[in-house]
């Protein structure tokens, strides 16, 4: 099989016909064998019925309905734990990705050799203020603190090869640091392409003002996670052992201060009444939570993870349906 999409879906009946047929078309057009995986993220709306019916319609449409709302990352994890194609596609069930972007996208990764293709909506939309310049200061911040130069790390449409998606989890609100993820796996021929942006034809957007929240402590997170999630103790013990000794030796300063003080009969006072006693004795006390907090970190780590255990309601499709 050519192309896998896998499409997530959040109340969004209106645009799925309509983006199913368009699909297809461009299919059709460019004779690629492909399969379009709708995952219905717990909708409230008659979306899941139009799946059903698509993929009575069309034996290259498969759907996943979740038996409540997970995210988005959940969606594309399930997704991708599915799909067959030689390149795995993503984009948005709202009509603003263009699926007249998918033979470019094909083309440059299976004959230029990326890894994974980011879109880059370099002409957006969206409202100004509460969407186009916090997403250029977020993508900014992005590039800097990963050292991945894309413009647009939250754009939906991306295109993999069918190895990076089976190599790599994604989980949480991580769906917008994909790049990272792949990265951290070892796929680091990672392209950008300019990509068409539409106007939103049908609903509104399903992500409010938490996005900035969530956004910047995502990224810390998963930069976190690239550089430590496999060693926690290398930061949590070498911080936690830095800070101690910094404490001990403090403490062992006033301590020996005082004996000395004494042996040549000097004046002296309690050590408790010292101000830097307690600052020595704090730095103590959180290196050695940190230390712990490392070497727990490391059991954890070594033990299975059940994260993405996700209900699922029902399954249609075989996904082995492929165009004539």
């Amino acid at each position: 099989m050519d192309i896998s999409i896998v499409v997530p879906l959040f109340n969004e009946e209106e645009s799925l016909p309509e983006l199913e047929a368009w699909i297809r078309w461009v299919m059709e057009t460019h004779g690629f064998s492909y399969e379009v995986v709708f995952v219905d993220d717990g909708s409230r709306d008659g979306s899941w019925q139009v799946v059903e019916r698509l993929a009575q319609e069309n034996t290259c449409v498969r759907g996943i309905k979740f038996r409540r709302n997970y995210g988005k990352s959940a969606a594309l994890n399930r997704g991708f734990a599915v799909v067959q194609g030689d390149v795995v596609v993503t984009m948005d069930a709202d009509l603003q990705d263009s699926p007249e972007e998918l033979p470019e996208l094909y083309r440059m990764i299976t004959e230029e050799g990326y890894d994974m293709v980011s879109g880059w909506k370099k002409k957006r939309y969206d409202p100004v203020l509460t969407k186009n310049l916090p997403s250029k200061f977020f993508n900014w911040t992005a590039r800097r603190m990963t050292g991945i130069h894309l413009h647009d790390f939250n754009c939906g449409l991306k295109a993999y090869r069918n190895a990076v998606v089976k190599s790599i989890e994604v989980y949480g609100d991580m769906h917008r640091y994909i790049p990272v993820l792949a990265k951290w796996a070892g796929f680091k021929k990672i392209g950008e392409k300019v990509v068409q942006h539409q106007e939103r034809k049908y609903g509104t957007t399903k992500f409010g003002i938490e996005r900035f929240i969530r956004g910047p402590l995502d990224l810390l997170s998963v930069i976190f996670i690239s550089k430590f999630g496999k060693r926690p103790m290398h930061f949590f013990g070498m911080w936690g052992v830095f800070i101690f000794v910094i404490g001990f030796f403090a403490a062992g300063y006033i301590g020996i201060s005082k004996l000395y003080r004494l042996s040549q009969g000097l004046p002296t006072i309690l050590v408790t009444d010292n101000p830097y006693f307690y600052i020595s004795l704090t730095c103590m006390v959180i290196g050695t939570m940190l230390f712990l907090s490392g070497f727990l970190a490391e059991l954890i780590s070594r033990t299975a993870s059940d994260r993405n255990s996700y209900l699922i309601e029902r399954e249609i499709g075989s996904g082995k349906a492929m165009t004539e």
